[in-house]
This record gives C-alpha cells, sequence and structure tokens, in this order.
C-alpha cells in the first residue's frame, strides 16, 4: 500500500507532462521544457533511414521520433537499416562486414532539429559492404544495426563512451500487435538492446484507413506522446533494461484524438497472416500477407485476451503499452517483477494522455 501511495502522490505532474508540447527544435526550446536534457539516445527501425516513399513507409516516423526527443533535450544518434527490412525480427547477420554511412543531406524539413544536440541528431544508415553503402546495396538488420552501435560503433562514429541511456526504436509504418510482435523489426531490435542491458522502447503507429498509407499527422503525434512518456519514465526511475517496452499508437488523421494509454499485454491472435498458394504443381509458393477482418471468433485471426494490444489499439483507439521479456520466459520473470508493477501504474495512472 505504502508503494502505490507514493506513486499516486506523483500523480499532479501528470498535469504538466500531458500539456507539455516541446518546440520543433532543439534550439528554439525552453529549458524548462527540456526534460531529456542530459540523456543520450539511440534511434533505429526496420523500415530504414530513406523516408522517400510517397507512402511514408520507409523510415518519415523516425525523423518525427529523432526531432521531438532532440527538442525534448536529448543528445540523439541514429543507426537504422539502409533498407527497409520490415519483418525481420530479431535476425542478425553472422559474418561479412558492415558499413555505417553518414546521412548529410536529410528529408526536407528534418535538417536542423538536432542542430543544438552535441551528436547533432547524426544519422547512420548501416549496410552489408566493405565500401560505401549504394541505391541497391543489401541492408544491415534492425538488431545488427543496434548491436553494432552498442559494440563500438556509437564509440568510433560519436566519440560516445559507454552505452546510451536509452534505446528507441520506430516509429514503425504500421501497428505492431498480437502475432505480429514476432516478426517484427521494430520490436527486434529493442530486445537486441536490452538483451545488452540498455532500457529500450519500441513505438509504432497505425496507418489511415487504407492501411497502406502512413500520415505524417500519426507519426508525429506518437512522437510528441513519445517524448513526454518518456520523460515520465526517467523522471520516475522507471527506465529498466529488464524488459522492452512496446508503445502503439492508433490512427489520427481523421480527427478523433487518441484515447489515453492502456497496460495490455500481446495479444495470441492475428492482424495480418502469411499466406503461401502453391503455384501449379511445382515447388514454388507465393507468398503474399492475409488480413484478418476484424470481430473473427475462429482460426489464427480470432483474438482471446480481453487485454490484448491489438482490442484496444484498432478496435478502441487507444495508446497501447505492452512489456517485452528478452529470455522469452513464460508469465514476468521474477526479478523483474517491482518494475513490472511500477511502470504499470504509471500508464494507468499518471502517464501523460495524448
Amino acid at each position: 500500500m505504502r508503494k502505490y501511495a507514493a506513486l499516486a502522490s506523483a500523480a499532479a505532474l501528470l498535469t504538466s507532462l500531458g500539456a507539455t508540447a516541446y518546440a520543433t527544435t532543439a534550439d528554439s526550446a525552453a529549458p524548462a521544457a527540456r526534460p531529456l536534457t542530459g540523456m543520450r539516445i539511440l534511434i533505429s527501425n526496420d523500415d530504414s533511414m530513406q523516408a522517400a516513399k510517397a507512402s511514408n513507409s520507409d523510415g518519415l516516423g523516425l525523423y518525427e521520433l529523432r526531432r521531438s526527443m532532440c527538442a525534448a533535450g536529448a543528445d540523439v544518434v541514429v543507426m537504422a537499416p539502409w533498407q527497409v527490412q520490415s519483418g525481420k525480427g530479431t535476425a542478425v547477420t553472422n559474418g561479412g562486414v558492415v558499413t555505417a554511412q553518414r546521412r548529410t543531406a536529410l528529408p526536407a524539413g528534418y535538417e536542423n532539429d538536432c542542430s543544438g544536440a552535441p551528436s547533432h541528431g547524426a544519422v547512420y544508415g548501416v549496410c552489408l559492404s566493405d565500401g560505401p553503402c549504394a541505391k541497391d546495396t543489401p541492408s544491415a538488420t534492425p538488431a545488427d544495426t543496434v548491436k553494432l552501435a552498442l559494440r563500438g560503433g556509437l564509440k568510433a562514429k560519436v566519440g560516445w563512451d559507454g552505452a546510451p541511456d536509452l534505446v528507441l526504436t520506430g516509429i514503425n509504418s504500421g501497428p505492431n500487435v498480437a502475432a505480429s510482435v514476432n516478426d517484427s523489426g521494430t520490436v527486434g531490435a529493442a530486445v537486441a538492446a536490452v538483451d545488452q542491458g540498455v532500457p529500450a522502447v519500441a513505438f509504432s503507429s497505425s496507418g489511415d484507413e487504407s492501411a497502406f498509407h502512413f500520415p505524417r499527422v500519426n507519426y508525429r503525434a506518437n512522437a510528441e506522446f513519445g517524448a513526454r512518456f518518456v520523460a515520465g519514465l526517467r523522471q520516475r526511475g522507471l527506465l529498466t533494461p529488464k524488459f522492452a517496452l512496446k508503445v502503439d499508437y492508433p490512427d489520427v488523421s481523421a480527427g478523433a484524438p487518441a484515447k489515453a494509454p492502456v497496460w495490455t499485454r500481446v495479444g495470441d491472435g492475428a492482424v495480418v497472416y502469411h499466406a503461401f498458394e502453391q503455384r501449379g504443381d511445382g515447388d514454388s509458393f507465393d507468398i503474399a500477407l492475409g488480413l484478418c477482418e476484424g470481430g473473427e471468433t475462429e482460426g489464427e485471426c480470432a483474438e482471446n485476451r480481453k487485454d490484448a494490444d491489438s482490442t484496444w489499439l484498432l478496435g478502441k483507439g487507444h495508446v497501447t503499452v505492452a512489456p517485452i521479456t528478452w529470455d522469452r520466459t513464460y508469465g514476468s520473470p521474477v526479478d523483474a517483477r517491482r518494475e513490472l508493477n511500477r511502470i504499470e501504474q504509471y500508464v494507468k495512472h499518471e502517464a501523460p494522455r495524448p
């Protein structure tokens, strides 16, 4: 009871956190509105650092996340896959050479977001090459990029001694909920971080009603919420490497705001699934992604958990937060129960509202 009373005493801080709107550049934000000052944050994703597609599905969310974190005072460095690596999970490359190539011409509108930060928000794309990364050069996986950064890449490229304070992954183009969490490179990169003893949060945003376009407004709302959310975790001493946190944001592009964050667990159903269709009587199969219709009650699409992330995100429009353990232990590790309880109470009662 004493622990929960102490947590409740911090509830007054929620109002100020929820109302904070960070400036869009690090230079223009007032010091009092920069609660991440002094933090070193690594950002990666699985959508690449290209941000060139009209659908916004190849890394635009990464730049929105970078913008919000720098505006909140953090020193940010990006190391992300050179090419889109969606669906790679925790896959790693077991040999060869990787190159971390700095991007000098950033996407329009994002050039000066981190100009006042010590590392200037440096952005690196990581490819599988012993020379410069070219247009068609194969990419490192999301987990590769995090492992590279933490095992010498950050020191070599920006002079960081020791690990960053936090690894953020995303913002992914599309939700990572239910069975898709196992395939997610965004989540896989966050797992790679906690596996190395560094706290991590994976962010994902829903697309618009077509599910094929990812509006900037969704990424921006998620990123601004994310900065306040991370600030709250930091201020309460809740950043932990014992598990990663997964944050999914609903579609707000039609004008309806996101609803309050909900503490969930990963669903046991599916939103999308892999379909295989044999070509004639031969040995080849076409691979396609099937989309589950809402409300299915049988088969792999059926969701049986009332507190499932997919139900609260897609069906009810809430921001969802779920813990992901690195060791695949069934249930929750005993040594992380205290942290799980404290973060659950933060999400339920104190986390900033969208």
